[in-house]
């Protein structure tokens, strides 16, 4: 067989360049750490190493998320970690505001401490992330929710509006609770919270009635749940009277100081001697006023109030604001232990599902690591044969150009 010159050039050509080829890969391969430089190298290899990247990133934007929320909850538990223990405080002081051996001056001035502790829970309802938004005004967060109205009350000027955050797949969390749920919310279980007289508009009583707890004793009575007026008729006679409506009212019962009064699945006993026209409310939390704000307020005007060189009335009435101001704050510090319960329960979610986070990310990226990347010892050991594959077919054609007819003659 005759091989002709230009025929043996093109075939050593052909040879030496796929042998170089071929080289050139294993150097990539292993200048890259990747088995895959192109999709054409492993198809299939290479849209499962895509959809495993996407994986990592998207796990990736997730664990920055629930970092976000791990910041923010945290401020907020903080905030309410100190709201919890300004509300000890005022707890605290409405007890020894009831001691009867406290003059006008000591009751001033124990007015003058829920003021400032006032100011204090206002400042921490105020509080914000360090970047000027405010922790709990919803989504208004860019401006202060709550604000000193100039009669002493507050208003809240955000809304209920739960920031979300999409902390997993399938799970999305509030990064934040707004000020309403927690500073002017009572839980479903809180009980109910008298006080005196029956309406803020209504007059101060006239007698010196003072009343006492109230007791659950029959949930199951069908009035149970409503909310009540007690209305003396006179200093002997009382009825009962709902404010459903029509409102129903009970025949007039006689009145013994220091008696139980039982309606609607309820107790309370009255002290002292009411006078005629004289009201009591019993009212569920929810309907006898939420905002803590107030509660603290009335309590302050009320300590303010003279009440040493004062008829009885004055006395009964600091009284019952007090027994009143006690069970609505009451109320209000359990609804804020609530949230920071359920503040904590969500970083405590966080934390377990970082756990799955991180383990499912160290399993995508072994994953990947199959699927995509080299292995080092056979690409080197290729790279060699390789190279020497290569400087064998050089040598072979640099012999076999040589040998010629010439050489012999």
């Amino acid at each position: 067989m005759r091989v002709s010159t230009q025929s043996f050039y093109e075939q050593s050509r052909v040879a030496m360049g796929g042998q170089q080829s071929s080289l050139l890969r294993v150097q990539q391969q292993l200048g890259a750490g990747t088995k895959i430089l192109a999709p054409s190298d492993d198809p299939l290899g290479a849209t499962r190493a895509l959809a495993v990247s996407q994986s990592i990133a998207l796990n990736a934007q997730y664990a920055a998320s629930r970092g976000h929320a791990v910041q923010s909850l945290t401020l907020e538990e903080n905030a309410l970690q100190s709201v919890t223990t300004v509300m000890q405080s005022i707890k605290t002081q409405l007890i020894a505001a009831g001691n009867g051996t406290l003059t006008d001056v000591d009751r001033a001035t124990i007015a003058g401490t829920l003021q400032s502790s006032m100011d204090q829970l206002q400042g921490l309802a105020n509080s914000d992330d360090g970047n000027g938004q405010f922790l709990f005004a919803g989504f208004k967060s860019g401006s202060a929710p709550f604000t000193l109205q100039a009669d002493g009350s507050m208003k809240y000027n955000g809304d209920q509006g739960q920031r979300m955050v999409q902390v997993d797949v399938s799970r999305q969390m509030a990064g934040a609770d707004d000020g309403r749920s927690i500073f002017q919310s009572v839980q479903g279980g809180a009980g109910y919270v008298s006080a005196s007289p029956a309406s803020s508009s209504s007059a101060p009583n006239a007698g010196s009635g003072v009343f006492s707890s109230v007791s659950v004793v029959d949930v199951s009575n069908t009035s149970y749940g409503q909310d009540f007026e007690i209305n003396f008729v006179d200093a002997n006679n009382y009825t009962v009277t709902t404010r459903s409506q029509p409102p129903v009212t009970s025949a007039s019962t006689g009145y013994t100081a220091g008696s139980a009064i039982s309606f609607g699945g309820l107790q309370i006993s009255i002290s002292g001697e009411p006078a005629a026209g004289d009201s009591f409310s019993v009212a569920t939390a929810k309907n006898a006023g939420t905002n803590v704000f107030e509660a603290i307020n009335d309590v302050i005007k009320a300590l303010k109030v003279p009440v040493d060189t004062g008829a009885p009335a004055a006395k009964a009435q600091l009284l019952n604001a007090l027994s009143t101001g006690n069970v609505k704050i009451t109320n209000a510090h359990d609804n804020v232990l609530t949230v920071r319960s359920s503040v904590g329960s969500r970083l405590q979610e966080l934390d377990a599902l970082q756990v799955t986070g991180d383990s499912r990310k160290l399993a995508d990226k072994s994953y990947l690591s199959d699927l995509q990347d080299l292995d080092y010892a056979a690409a080197i050991a290729e790279f060699y044969q390789r190279q020497t594959a290569l400087q064998a077919s050089q040598q072979t054609f640099v012999k076999i150009q040589q040998i010629a007819l010439f050489n012999y003659l």
